[in-house]
């Protein structure tokens, strides 16, 4: 009975936090002095910990109910928790000021890129928003693994993967452009096989 009591209060205080962000988070990765954007938050999953216990958390996303929910999410969470840091809002075009963050986290997100020109509009954007030495961590499909080899292009770096799915793929010269952008990676990349389906990869970067 006690360890599903923990597991309640755990599940009731992180949510369906990305397990590979909580490794962040435990890691004291993010602190209440820091602005922290969810860019494409959808229904804040992710947002839930860093509402909980005080945290400066954004939202950003182009679904109009997916915001609505965020809000009365975080009112019901922390009360005193101001609802309008969740914003409809495009990634190519997201409505906040030039270096108006210090974190952006990016979960599942820019694998949805219709191509490569519209996945370095998305990164632009998000190295518009971040102050000189902020974070961006993200994670998305890769081809570091030869998952495009047993799949079908649609178009300029989107495929249709065996897993049914259709992403935009990060290969190892999409990486080197992010450092020429002025990102340099504070861990190494790491990348899961999904047994044959598909490849995600998670990075965490600062902005020099």
């Amino acid at each position: 009975m006690r360890s599903k009591m923990e597991i309640a209060e755990l599940n009731r205080l992180l949510g369906n936090v990305d397990i590979y962000l909580l490794d962040q988070i435990l890691k004291g990765r993010f602190t209440k002095e820091m602005k922290i954007l969810d860019a494409g938050c959808g229904e804040g999953r992710n947002a839930v910990y860093f509402i909980q216990m005080g945290y400066q958390i954004f939202g950003v996303d182009p679904n109009e109910t997916a915001i609505q929910y965020c809000r009365y999410m975080a009112k019901s969470l922390n009360p005193e928790f101001d609802i309008h840091r969740f914003q409809r809002g495009r990634l190519e075009e997201i409505p906040f000021h030039p270096q108006a963050f210090d974190a952006i986290i990016c979960s599942a997100v820019l694998h949805f890129a219709e191509n490569v020109d519209n996945f370095w509009q998305m990164v632009r954007e998000i190295h518009r928003l971040l102050q000189q030495g902020g974070i961006f961590w993200f994670r998305m499909t890769t081809d570091f693994c030869g998952i495009s080899e047993r799949s079908i292009l649609l178009e300029n770096g989107k495929y249709a993967l065996p897993d049914g799915s259709e992403r935009f793929l990060l290969n190892s010269s999409h990486v080197d452009n992010l450092l020429k952008m002025g990102f340099r990676f504070l861990e190494h990349p790491k990348t899961v096989h999904v047994l044959g389906l598909r490849e995600m990869g998670v990075f965490l970067l600062e902005k020099v």
